[in-house]
């Protein structure tokens, strides 16, 4: 009985470490990019080479904007603005700075992307911005939530495990993935000093 309070108690206690980042409303509106490609849900898994292990969850998202919903994620970038995990401003620069940034020496990056409506895509956006700021370790929980009662996604389970969740996003109809790879150091801080551009590019 004492631990199973335990269980039911922790997530309370590490609600309050989730870190509430809050852009200003004139950053978010002269960040926001439209992009013409087909409204999509992009699935985002970082993978330890070694062991084959999913470390990290994000879920791109390309309706009326695109955004990337970046649970408990440490990339940033001046020009793409963040509230609470979701980062407007996602250009095609952006997006590879991104994959970039989490592609190393021992981290590959899967891409899962499905086509979807306008609506699905939109409701998709909405669910994110409700779902807020992810405690740590929690990425695969907080997409998942986003990603349940969406419509044509009802087979995707609620998981705390990255790996799990990327071999359910495949097993969803259309799905097109991409497999990235990179040599850069495991230490990626520098790697975000340089990454400041523009928006709209």
């Amino acid at each position: 009985m004492r631990r199973l309070l335990c269980l039911l108690i922790l997530p309370l206690l590490l609600a309050g470490c989730a870190e509430h980042i809050w852009a200003s409303d004139e950053a978010v509106q002269k960040a926001r990019y439209h992009s013409s490609e087909p409204t999509s849900i992009t699935l985002f898994t970082v993978v330890r080479k070694r062991g084959n292990e999913g470390a990290h969850s994000g879920l791109m998202i390309n309706g009326s904007e695109r955004v990337i919903y970046d649970p408990a994620g440490t990339w940033t970038n001046p020009a793409a603005p963040e509230r609470n995990d979701l980062h407007f401003g996602m250009t095609p620069l952006m997006v590879k700075y991104y994959i970039d940034y989490h592609a190393r020496t021992t981290y590959d990056v899967y891409e899962q992307t499905v086509r979807v409506s306008p609506e699905v895509a939109q409701l998709a956006i909405q669910k994110a911005e409700a779902e807020g700021a992810s405690m740590k370790a929690m990425c695969g929980n907080s997409v998942s939530a986003v990603l349940k009662g969406l419509p044509g996604f009802e087979n995707v389970r609620s998981s705390f495990f990255p790996g799990r969740l990327m071999r359910e996003f495949a097993t969803l109809p259309g799905v097109v993935t991409m497999h990235y790879t990179d040599s850069d150091d495991d230490n990626n801080k520098g790697l975000l000093a340089t990454q400041v551009a523009a928006p709209g590019q």
